[in-house]
């Protein structure tokens, strides 16, 4: 491996842990980067090798958040959970299903996102005042973690960003608040990840521990900035990433 294609990685990593502290999406630059750097691996290898640079990124954000943020515990452990599970059977899958059968989907719903975000300035700006039945909760917390946390298994990029939609549209959550219950969840689905990638040789551990590194550090400064600017920052990265996505996958979709 050539030092400065590990070198750009490490750059591009973290930048990604910037960018997943605050809103998630980190993803969306980790994953187009290793997949550009190295083509000679196989894809599972490559996804597998991201796992470990986005756990260690959202875990430094998870800890700083929940030095500031109240977790409603009951509602995060019912998601995570979920979402651990559905992240081991989407990386299960990783390597026998085609992944292009999504891109137009998420390209339709980020579509969408977009519009409803820049137009609704109050989105996400205050909770709400919503106080669901306890029942509700938890059916809405094994949907979240469900859906999002096999995406998350199976190809991964715009998860936090899909997450911290979900808390803000179902729960009625904030933007920061959503963001912080977004790192938890998103570690469980990480954790899935790399036991399944791990346990069949798909992680390159030179590669990865030099990312986790860099985005451990990315991930630091961009919690910290997240943590002191509030909401109004949030939202407006929200908005950027979800644009970058819609910019990728129709790229992708048409070229």
């Amino acid at each position: 491996m050539i030092a400065t294609e590990l070198l750009l990685l490490c750059c591009f990593s973290l930048c990604a842990g910037f960018i997943d502290a605050i809103v998630g999406g980190g993803g969306l630059i980790q994953t187009p980067a290793i997949l550009f750097t190295f083509p000679q691996y196989p894809v599972a290898t490559l996804l597998g090798t991201t796992k470990i640079p986005s756990f260690s990124g959202t875990s430094m954000a998870a800890w700083q958040y929940s030095q500031k943020v109240r977790f409603h515990r009951g509602l995060l452990g019912v998601t995570a959970v979920t979402a651990f599970f559905a992240a081991m059977l989407g990386a299960s899958l990783v390597s026998y299903l085609p992944n292009r059968f999504l891109k137009p989907v998420m390209l339709v719903l980020l579509i969408g996102v977009a519009i409803y975000t820049y137009l609704k300035k109050d989105f996400g700006q205050q909770a709400q005042a919503m106080v669901l039945p306890a029942g509700n909760t938890w059916l809405w917390g094994i949907v979240i973690g469900g859906v999002i946390g096999f995406y998350d298994g199976f190809f991964g990029p715009g998860t936090g960003s899909f997450l911290i939609l979900a808390f803000i549209s179902l729960m009625g959550f904030d933007f920061l608040h959503a963001s912080a219950h977004a790192k938890v969840v998103n570690l469980a689905t990480n954790m899935a990840a790399i036991i399944y990638f791990a346990s069949h040789g798909h992680i390159l551990w030179t590669v990865t521990l030099l990312m986790a590194a860099s985005n451990l550090a990315g991930s630091f400064f961009g919690a910290r900035l997240a943590i002191l600017k509030g909401n109004t920052l949030v939202r407006r990265f929200f908005l950027l990433v979800v644009c970058a996505t819609i910019l990728r996958f129709a790229w992708e979709l048409l070229k």
